[in-house]
Protein backbone atom coordinates (compact mmCIF):
# COMPACT_ATOMS: atom_id res chain seq x y z
CA UNK A 1 0.00 0.00 0.00
CA UNK A 2 1.00 3.59 -0.76
CA UNK A 3 0.50 6.60 1.05
CA UNK A 4 0.86 9.98 -2.01
CA UNK A 5 2.62 12.38 0.70
CA UNK A 6 3.06 15.16 -1.67
CA UNK A 7 3.63 15.62 -5.52
CA UNK A 8 7.36 16.22 -6.27
CA UNK A 9 8.07 19.42 -8.71
CA UNK A 10 9.36 17.65 -12.20
CA UNK A 11 13.00 17.86 -13.70
CA UNK A 12 12.25 20.80 -15.92
CA UNK A 13 11.13 22.31 -12.76
CA UNK A 14 14.44 22.05 -11.08
CA UNK A 15 16.25 22.62 -13.81
CA UNK A 16 14.47 26.00 -14.14
CA UNK A 17 14.41 26.77 -10.75
CA UNK A 18 18.49 25.77 -10.30
CA UNK A 19 20.12 26.78 -13.44
CA UNK A 20 23.35 25.32 -15.56
CA UNK A 21 24.24 28.72 -16.90
CA UNK A 22 26.39 28.86 -20.25
CA UNK A 23 29.81 29.03 -18.58
CA UNK A 24 29.16 25.85 -16.67
CA UNK A 25 27.66 24.27 -19.62
CA UNK A 26 30.95 24.51 -21.61
CA UNK A 27 32.89 23.71 -18.57
CA UNK A 28 30.83 20.39 -18.57
CA UNK A 29 31.39 19.76 -22.27
CA UNK A 30 35.01 19.82 -21.77
CA UNK A 31 35.41 17.66 -18.81
CA UNK A 32 33.07 15.47 -20.77
CA UNK A 33 35.13 15.20 -23.68
CA UNK A 34 38.39 14.75 -21.30
CA UNK A 35 37.21 12.07 -19.39
CA UNK A 36 35.89 10.19 -22.84
CA UNK A 37 38.97 10.49 -24.22
CA UNK A 38 41.03 8.94 -20.79
CA UNK A 39 37.96 5.86 -21.28
CA UNK A 40 38.50 4.99 -24.97
CA UNK A 41 42.31 5.48 -24.18
CA UNK A 42 43.19 8.43 -26.72
CA UNK A 43 44.34 10.20 -23.49
CA UNK A 44 47.09 8.40 -21.63
CA UNK A 45 46.22 9.90 -18.46
CA UNK A 46 44.29 8.37 -15.69
CA UNK A 47 41.15 9.55 -13.95
CA UNK A 48 40.85 9.41 -10.36
CA UNK A 49 37.47 9.99 -8.36
CA UNK A 50 37.82 10.88 -5.34
CA UNK A 51 35.61 12.15 -2.71
CA UNK A 52 32.85 11.65 0.33
CA UNK A 53 30.93 8.12 0.83
CA UNK A 54 28.47 10.81 0.93
CA UNK A 55 28.28 14.50 0.38
CA UNK A 56 25.69 15.34 3.78
CA UNK A 57 27.03 18.91 4.30
CA UNK A 58 27.65 21.72 1.45
CA UNK A 59 29.86 23.81 2.24
CA UNK A 60 32.35 21.06 3.70
CA UNK A 61 31.63 20.05 0.39
CA UNK A 62 32.53 22.71 -1.36
CA UNK A 63 35.69 23.45 0.92
CA UNK A 64 36.60 19.77 -0.37
CA UNK A 65 36.31 20.36 -4.31
CA UNK A 66 38.00 23.75 -3.99
CA UNK A 67 40.88 21.63 -2.40
CA UNK A 68 40.99 19.37 -4.97
CA UNK A 69 40.93 21.80 -7.58
CA UNK A 70 44.03 23.43 -6.88
CA UNK A 71 45.69 19.60 -6.81
CA UNK A 72 44.10 19.51 -10.07
CA UNK A 73 45.96 21.73 -12.11
CA UNK A 74 49.63 20.37 -9.69
CA UNK A 75 49.08 16.99 -11.56
CA UNK A 76 46.76 17.83 -14.35
CA UNK A 77 49.71 15.74 -16.87
CA UNK A 78 49.32 12.49 -15.10
CA UNK A 79 46.01 12.75 -14.05
CA UNK A 80 42.25 13.91 -14.19
CA UNK A 81 40.62 14.41 -10.65
CA UNK A 82 36.70 14.11 -10.79
CA UNK A 83 35.16 14.73 -7.26
CA UNK A 84 33.06 12.47 -5.78
CA UNK A 85 29.24 13.79 -4.66
CA UNK A 86 27.38 11.20 -4.14
CA UNK A 87 23.90 12.62 -3.34
CA UNK A 88 21.70 9.17 -2.35
CA UNK A 89 22.97 5.94 -0.27
CA UNK A 90 22.04 2.61 -0.73
CA UNK A 91 21.39 0.96 2.78
CA UNK A 92 21.73 -2.67 2.99
CA UNK A 93 18.70 -2.95 5.20
CA UNK A 94 16.61 -0.32 3.76
CA UNK A 95 17.25 1.97 6.94
CA UNK A 96 19.58 4.80 8.20
CA UNK A 97 20.56 8.10 6.54
CA UNK A 98 19.99 7.78 2.49
CA UNK A 99 21.44 10.99 1.68
CA UNK A 100 20.97 14.48 0.67
CA UNK A 101 18.22 13.32 -2.16
CA UNK A 102 16.20 12.15 0.72
CA UNK A 103 17.18 14.74 3.48
CA UNK A 104 19.07 17.93 2.79
CA UNK A 105 19.67 17.60 6.78
CA UNK A 106 21.10 14.30 8.09
CA UNK A 107 20.69 15.48 11.40
CA UNK A 108 16.89 15.65 10.62
CA UNK A 109 14.68 12.55 10.56
CA UNK A 110 12.24 13.87 8.25
CA UNK A 111 12.21 13.25 4.48
CA UNK A 112 11.41 16.16 1.94
CA UNK A 113 12.74 14.88 -1.64
CA UNK A 114 11.77 17.95 -3.44
CA UNK A 115 14.03 19.95 -0.45
CA UNK A 116 17.04 17.02 -1.31
CA UNK A 117 16.40 17.61 -5.18
CA UNK A 118 16.96 21.22 -4.97
CA UNK A 119 19.66 21.17 -2.44
CA UNK A 120 21.37 18.50 -4.66
CA UNK A 121 21.49 20.69 -7.84
CA UNK A 122 22.65 23.44 -5.72
CA UNK A 123 25.54 21.83 -4.66
CA UNK A 124 26.82 20.65 -7.71
CA UNK A 125 26.26 23.17 -9.88
CA UNK A 126 28.16 25.76 -6.76
CA UNK A 127 30.79 23.01 -7.09
CA UNK A 128 31.04 23.31 -10.56
CA UNK A 129 31.09 27.58 -10.66
CA UNK A 130 33.52 27.49 -7.56
CA UNK A 131 35.97 25.02 -8.22
CA UNK A 132 35.19 24.44 -12.22
CA UNK A 133 35.68 20.85 -11.71
CA UNK A 134 32.16 18.64 -12.67
CA UNK A 135 31.70 15.74 -11.06
CA UNK A 136 30.76 11.72 -10.49
CA UNK A 137 27.03 10.88 -8.56
CA UNK A 138 25.83 7.54 -7.96
CA UNK A 139 22.38 6.52 -10.17
CA UNK A 140 20.60 4.84 -7.62
CA UNK A 141 17.08 5.32 -8.68
CA UNK A 142 17.45 5.32 -12.09
CA UNK A 143 13.54 7.84 -12.16
CA UNK A 144 15.73 10.74 -10.72
CA UNK A 145 18.50 10.79 -13.45
CA UNK A 146 16.81 13.61 -14.72
CA UNK A 147 17.01 15.75 -12.04
CA UNK A 148 20.66 15.60 -12.31
CA UNK A 149 21.48 14.32 -15.61
CA UNK A 150 22.79 17.70 -16.85
CA UNK A 151 25.51 18.45 -14.20
CA UNK A 152 27.34 15.43 -14.19
CA UNK A 153 30.61 14.24 -15.96
CA UNK A 154 30.09 10.95 -14.34
CA UNK A 155 27.58 8.00 -13.29
CA UNK A 156 28.08 5.04 -11.57
CA UNK A 157 25.91 2.00 -10.93
CA UNK A 158 26.40 0.54 -7.72
CA UNK A 159 27.19 -3.23 -7.09
CA UNK A 160 23.43 -3.96 -5.61
CA UNK A 161 22.20 -2.06 -9.00
CA UNK A 162 24.30 -3.61 -11.83
CA UNK A 163 21.86 -6.59 -12.09
CA UNK A 164 19.08 -4.29 -12.37
CA UNK A 165 17.58 -4.74 -15.54
CA UNK A 166 16.54 -0.66 -15.12
CA UNK A 167 19.85 0.60 -14.57
CA UNK A 168 21.35 -1.21 -17.24
CA UNK A 169 18.87 0.13 -19.94
CA UNK A 170 19.28 3.68 -18.73
CA UNK A 171 22.81 3.76 -19.19
CA UNK A 172 22.20 2.64 -22.54
CA UNK A 173 20.65 6.42 -23.09
CA UNK A 174 23.19 8.25 -20.85
CA UNK A 175 25.99 10.49 -22.91
CA UNK A 176 28.79 10.45 -20.18
CA UNK A 177 30.56 7.84 -19.04
CA UNK A 178 28.83 5.10 -16.93
CA UNK A 179 31.09 2.82 -14.63
CA UNK A 180 29.13 -0.25 -13.73
CA UNK A 181 30.20 -1.76 -10.31
CA UNK A 182 30.75 -5.77 -9.88
CA UNK A 183 28.06 -7.55 -8.28
CA UNK A 184 28.19 -8.08 -4.28
CA UNK A 185 28.95 -11.38 -5.06
CA UNK A 186 31.93 -10.49 -7.52
CA UNK A 187 30.96 -12.02 -10.71
CA UNK A 188 32.58 -10.60 -13.52
CA UNK A 189 30.34 -12.32 -16.00
CA UNK A 190 27.40 -10.45 -14.42
CA UNK A 191 29.40 -7.22 -14.36
CA UNK A 192 30.05 -7.53 -18.16
CA UNK A 193 26.39 -8.76 -19.18
CA UNK A 194 25.41 -5.33 -17.74
CA UNK A 195 28.08 -3.43 -19.33
CA UNK A 196 26.99 -5.11 -22.39
CA UNK A 197 23.34 -4.34 -21.89
CA UNK A 198 24.21 -0.78 -21.60
CA UNK A 199 26.36 -0.56 -25.20
CA UNK A 200 23.55 -1.56 -26.70
CA UNK A 201 20.48 0.36 -27.98
CA UNK A 202 17.23 -0.70 -25.93
CA UNK A 203 13.76 0.30 -26.15
CA UNK A 204 11.97 0.58 -23.02
CA UNK A 205 9.27 3.22 -21.28
CA UNK A 206 11.35 5.78 -19.59
CA UNK A 207 10.12 8.99 -18.06
CA UNK A 208 6.10 8.00 -19.46
CA UNK A 209 7.88 7.65 -22.36
CA UNK A 210 8.59 4.25 -25.04
CA UNK A 211 11.90 5.53 -25.76
CA UNK A 212 14.94 4.17 -27.71
CA UNK A 213 18.17 4.98 -26.58
CA UNK A 214 21.64 4.97 -28.84
CA UNK A 215 23.63 2.75 -26.65
CA UNK A 216 26.58 3.75 -24.54
CA UNK A 217 30.24 2.91 -25.86
CA UNK A 218 31.77 4.66 -22.77
CA UNK A 219 30.06 2.13 -19.93
CA UNK A 220 32.74 0.10 -18.42
CA UNK A 221 34.04 -1.49 -15.42
CA UNK A 222 34.71 -0.80 -11.68
CA UNK A 223 36.09 -3.35 -9.57
CA UNK A 224 35.12 -3.13 -5.99
CA UNK A 225 35.75 -6.59 -4.54
CA UNK A 226 32.75 -8.97 -3.61
CA UNK A 227 31.43 -10.26 -0.13
CA UNK A 228 31.67 -13.96 -0.38
CA UNK A 229 28.62 -16.70 1.19
CA UNK A 230 30.53 -16.55 4.57
CA UNK A 231 30.63 -12.65 4.99
CA UNK A 232 33.93 -12.31 4.08
CA UNK A 233 35.52 -9.59 2.21
CA UNK A 234 37.04 -10.86 -1.53
CA UNK A 235 39.23 -8.38 -2.95
CA UNK A 236 39.56 -7.81 -6.82
CA UNK A 237 42.23 -5.27 -7.74
CA UNK A 238 45.35 -7.38 -7.70
CA UNK A 239 47.10 -8.59 -11.15
CA UNK A 240 45.75 -11.83 -11.77
CA UNK A 241 42.37 -10.36 -10.57
CA UNK A 242 43.03 -7.80 -13.47
CA UNK A 243 44.41 -9.39 -16.00
CA UNK A 244 41.61 -12.14 -15.76
CA UNK A 245 38.56 -9.83 -16.19
CA UNK A 246 40.67 -7.92 -19.25
CA UNK A 247 40.83 -11.39 -20.67
CA UNK A 248 37.02 -11.95 -20.26
CA UNK A 249 36.17 -8.39 -21.46
CA UNK A 250 37.88 -8.54 -24.75
CA UNK A 251 36.14 -12.15 -25.85
CA UNK A 252 33.02 -10.37 -25.21
CA UNK A 253 33.95 -7.59 -27.96
CA UNK A 254 33.01 -5.01 -25.96
CA UNK A 255 33.60 -1.26 -26.74
CA UNK A 256 36.30 1.02 -25.09
CA UNK A 257 37.35 -2.44 -22.77
CA UNK A 258 38.21 0.04 -19.11
CA UNK A 259 38.37 -0.54 -15.94
CA UNK A 260 38.34 1.65 -12.64
CA UNK A 261 39.72 0.23 -9.41
CA UNK A 262 37.81 0.98 -6.46
CA UNK A 263 39.77 1.03 -3.39
CA UNK A 264 37.06 0.76 -0.99
CA UNK A 265 34.70 -1.29 0.06
CA UNK A 266 35.53 -5.07 -0.26
CA UNK A 267 38.62 -4.55 -1.40
CA UNK A 268 39.87 -3.03 1.51
CA UNK A 269 37.79 -4.58 4.05
CA UNK A 270 36.48 -1.14 4.39
CA UNK A 271 39.57 0.16 6.08
CA UNK A 272 40.04 3.33 4.32
CA UNK A 273 43.79 3.83 5.03
CA UNK A 274 43.98 0.65 3.22
CA UNK A 275 43.91 2.08 0.16
CA UNK A 276 47.18 4.12 0.28
CA UNK A 277 49.08 0.62 0.30
CA UNK A 278 46.14 -0.48 -2.56
CA UNK A 279 46.38 2.13 -4.77
CA UNK A 280 50.67 1.85 -5.02
CA UNK A 281 49.89 -1.59 -5.52
CA UNK A 282 47.48 -0.76 -8.88
CA UNK A 283 49.96 1.96 -9.73
CA UNK A 284 52.63 -0.19 -9.31
CA UNK A 285 51.54 -2.83 -11.80
CA UNK A 286 51.42 0.10 -14.41
CA UNK A 287 54.38 -0.88 -15.70
CA UNK A 288 53.03 -3.72 -17.09
CA UNK A 289 51.44 -2.68 -20.40
CA UNK A 290 48.23 -5.07 -20.64
CA UNK A 291 47.12 -3.68 -17.37
CA UNK A 292 47.57 -0.09 -18.05
CA UNK A 293 46.00 -0.57 -20.86
CA UNK A 294 43.05 -1.29 -19.18
CA UNK A 295 42.97 0.70 -15.97
CA UNK A 296 41.86 3.56 -16.18
CA UNK A 297 42.15 5.07 -12.75
CA UNK A 298 40.81 4.31 -9.44
CA UNK A 299 37.76 5.29 -7.25
CA UNK A 300 38.83 6.41 -3.74
CA UNK A 301 36.42 7.81 -0.98
CA UNK A 302 38.37 10.41 0.70
CA UNK A 303 36.96 14.13 3.14
CA UNK A 304 38.61 16.57 4.72
CA UNK A 305 38.94 14.41 8.05
CA UNK A 306 40.06 10.70 8.85
CA UNK A 307 37.70 8.11 10.00
CA UNK A 308 33.63 8.54 10.55
CA UNK A 309 31.33 9.51 12.90
CA UNK A 310 27.55 8.70 13.53
CA UNK A 311 25.02 10.64 11.98
CA UNK A 312 23.91 12.96 14.33
CA UNK A 313 27.83 14.19 14.28
CA UNK A 314 28.76 17.28 14.07
CA UNK A 315 32.29 17.38 13.24
CA UNK A 316 32.92 19.25 10.45
CA UNK A 317 34.30 17.39 7.14
CA UNK A 318 34.14 14.08 8.71
CA UNK A 319 31.97 11.03 6.46
CA UNK A 320 28.08 10.36 8.47
CA UNK A 321 28.54 7.29 6.38
CA UNK A 322 31.55 4.93 5.47
CA UNK A 323 34.80 5.80 6.97
CA UNK A 324 36.99 8.07 4.60
CA UNK A 325 40.80 8.64 4.12
CA UNK A 326 41.22 12.73 5.48
CA UNK A 327 42.62 15.38 3.35
CA UNK A 328 46.12 15.68 4.50
CA UNK A 329 47.15 11.95 3.00
CA UNK A 330 44.90 11.87 0.02
CA UNK A 331 46.58 14.73 -0.99
CA UNK A 332 49.82 13.26 -0.44
CA UNK A 333 48.47 10.20 -1.95
CA UNK A 334 47.50 11.51 -4.87
CA UNK A 335 51.07 13.28 -5.24
CA UNK A 336 52.52 10.12 -4.70
CA UNK A 337 50.77 8.19 -7.46
CA UNK A 338 51.75 11.08 -9.59
CA UNK A 339 55.55 10.36 -9.33
CA UNK A 340 54.94 6.39 -9.91
CA UNK A 341 53.27 6.87 -13.53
Amino acid sequence: MFEKIKKVMSAEEAAAAITMTEDLIKIKAARDAELKAIIDGTDSRKVIIIGPCSADNEDAVIDYVTRLAKLAEEVKDKFMLMPRIYTGKPRTKGEGYKGMMHSPDPHSKSTDIESGILHLRHMHIRAIRESGLTAADEMLYPDNLDYVLDILSYIAVGARSCENQQHRLVASGIDVPVGIKNPMNGSFGVTLNSIYAAQISNEFKYGGYQVKTSGNKYAHAVLRGSVNVHGNNMPNYHYEDVIRFREMYIQQRLANPAIIIDTNHSNSGKNPFEQIRIAKEIFGNMRYGDFRSIVKGLLIESYIKDGNQGVDGCEYGKSVTDACLGWEKSEALIKDLAAMI
